[in-house]
């Protein structure tokens, strides 16, 4: 006689790029030792492709492209599962800012961790009086790709890749340009093109795109003070 099947409960919430609502399920045994396993190798590209396998598994709903979805999509997906998987707490360990050592260990609620929008903010750059730029949200395959460093410097050859393979489409009011019919080194001779203020308009996008963030108000045990902190990303919930 085959053994039972284990009940999974399933659970919802909403893609922050989009407001669509998703069903998914917790990660199970075998879904979290592939997760352990790549972290080990400390490999960026393993440790992507992990992740990837993970959320494919676990999201119920059909037409989730995983490969497409923007970076913050990713992380808060991630994180939501990993909530209703082994805990919806976090402890982190944080530097006490005013004397920069005193390290203080924080419990987080993950339903308390949200993607951060701010005001304003438009995939739509204006490089003249006729010509926008529509841009895209890079996905996670697109900063391994480009060799993107997270947790180094990047390189002026590493930013061009990326900017490039986020540029949807250029147009005015009589035509439009789709990237996917051009060559990258057409897309970077693009870029090379524009004046220093125009650049800034697209390093304003990435600096401005929603972003996985929760504020942490906690009280040095040493000094008494009390203060905020900001936490930008997921590394930062679990370094």
């Amino acid at each position: 006689m085959p053994l039972p099947t284990i009940a999974t409960p399933t659970y919802e919430l909403e893609l922050p790029s989009t407001g669509k609502k998703i069903k998914y399920r917790p990660f199970l045994v075998k879904e979290e030792k592939l997760l352990v396993l790549a972290l080990e190798t400390e490999d960026t590209k393993q440790i992507s492709t992990a992740i990837k396998t993970v959320l494919k598994n676990c999201i119920q709903s059909r037409g989730v492209k995983i490969d497409s979805l923007p970076t913050f999509d990713i992380e808060y997906l991630f994180l939501n599962i990993r909530g209703k998987s082994v805990g919806e707490e976090i402890e982190v360990n944080l530097i006490a800012p005013d004397d920069e050592e005193t390290s203080v260990p924080v419990t987080i609620n993950i339903d308390d961790i949200k993607i951060s929008k701010k005001k304003g903010h438009t995939n739509k750059i204006k490089l003249d009086q006729s010509l926008m730029m529509q841009m895209k949200y890079p996905s996670l395959d697109e900063f391994v790709k480009n060799n993107f460093d997270f947790d180094g410097e990047v390189d002026m050859d590493q930013s061009f890749d990326l900017i490039a393979s986020c540029i949807d489409k250029i147009y005015n009011e009589e035509e439009v340009w789709s990237t996917s019919d051009c060559t990258k080194k057409e897309v970077k001779d693009f870029l090379e093109q524009m004046n220093s203020m125009q650049f800034k308009e697209i390093e304003k996008f990435f600096d401005e795109m929603p972003k996985l963030s929760h504020s942490v108000t906690f009280t040095n045990p040493k000094t008494k003070v009390e203060s905020t902190v900001v936490l930008e990303g997921l590394s930062s919930f679990f370094a």
